[in-house]
Parts: structure tokens; sequence; C-alpha cells
């Protein structure tokens, strides 16, 4: 147990978690690349059964970002048929270019060895603690499962196997406008508690 914590610094740090979207973004502020190191650190420490560690990330920054609103938009366009919209491919073309930094966030399966919904878990406890890690570097973020997340075919372009998932983007910028608090519905509502 670590006694330099305050348990009261954690709870008000866990409680104030937002979700910051790449509009609120401070437009071509750019995050030093060593604090993004340090939030894929942070993920890197989340658990995972058998210690297979299935998180992947493929970060674009700088001229990485044109590459990322390019190549995503040929996806979509590619294999959206029925479901294209013009508008969406538009904002794929946009989005990544208000946005620091952007992680693709992938899941290496281990298939003979783990179910998939524990990895998938797993993945997502690494977002979560890029989430809690923002806020002492005063930076936003957001995880967007939009876009090309569900396109098999974009799983080659981020590095993926045909039997991985592509778990969608983690948006990065420094905050312009801040998103407003929120409170959660009474946990009291969500929680049994069995004594006997």
């Amino acid at each position: 147990m670590n006694s330099k914590i305050n348990p009261s610094d954690i709870n008000d740090l866990l409680r104030s978690r937002r979700s910051t979207f790449n509009d609120q973004f401070e437009p071509g502020k750019k995050i030093p690349d060593e604090i993004v190191w340090e939030l894929l650190r942070n993920a890197n420490n989340a658990p995972s059964h058998k210690l297979t560690e299935p998180w992947r990330f493929v970060v674009f920054t700088g001229d990485g970002l044109k590459l990322l609103a390019e190549k995503q938009a040929e996806i979509f366009k590619e294999n959206a048929s029925a479901s294209f919209k013009q508008n969406k491919y538009e904002k794929l073309k946009t989005a990544p270019l208000n946005c620091s930094h952007v992680i693709a966030i992938g899941l290496k399966r281990h298939a003979n060895e783990i179910p998939e919904m524990e990895e998938i878990a797993s993945v997502a406890c690494a977002v979560q603690n890029i989430y809690n890690s923002l806020q002492v570097y005063g930076i936003g973020g957001y995880w967007t499962t939009g876009g090309v997340t569900y396109m098999d075919a974009a799983k080659e372009f981020f590095g993926l196997e045909p039997d991985d998932k592509l778990m969608g983007f983690f948006q990065l910028g420094y905050i312009k406008t801040p998103t407003a608090a929120r409170t959660p519905g009474p946990i009291e509502e969500k929680v049994k508690w069995v004594t006997e």
C-alpha cells in the first residue's frame, strides 16, 4: 500500500473524470510526446488475465494525423456501402486534424488462451488508465468507437491481424472549452449487498 497517496485525492480525481471532444480542443496546441508516453505507460499497467497484455496502440501526431484522416476516410468510403454518408466521410477527413495526438486502440487476440471478453475488458482497463491520467497533465481526451472501428478492412492499416480487434481511437488535446460537470445517478440504485 502506498501511504503517500491521499484517498480523498484519488476519489476527487476519479469522480471528476470527463470526456473532452475534439471540437473542445485548442487548435494547433501540441501535447509534448513525453506526456503521451506517460499516458501509455499508465495504460500498460492495466490488469490482464495470464498477463497477455492484449492492448496495442498506434499513435498519430504531426503529419501522421493527416495520414490517419486520409486513410480512415478512404477505408470508410470503400467499405461503408449502403451506410455511406457524405457528412461522416468529411468528418473522418478533418476530425483528427483538431487533435494533438490520436491513439488507435487495438486488441491483440490470444484466442487459445483467453476468452475474448476478458481481453476486451483488459483493453478497456488500459484505456481507463489513460482517461484517469489526463487531468494531472492538464489535457483532455475522448475514446471514440465511430468511423472505421468495426470495419475489418481497417485492421491492416493499424497493424492488426484478422482475429484482432480495432477498439476505436483516443483523441487528445489541450482543453479550450471544458466539459460541464456531471452527476451520475446514485450508486445505491446500482448495487445489491448480500450479507447472509
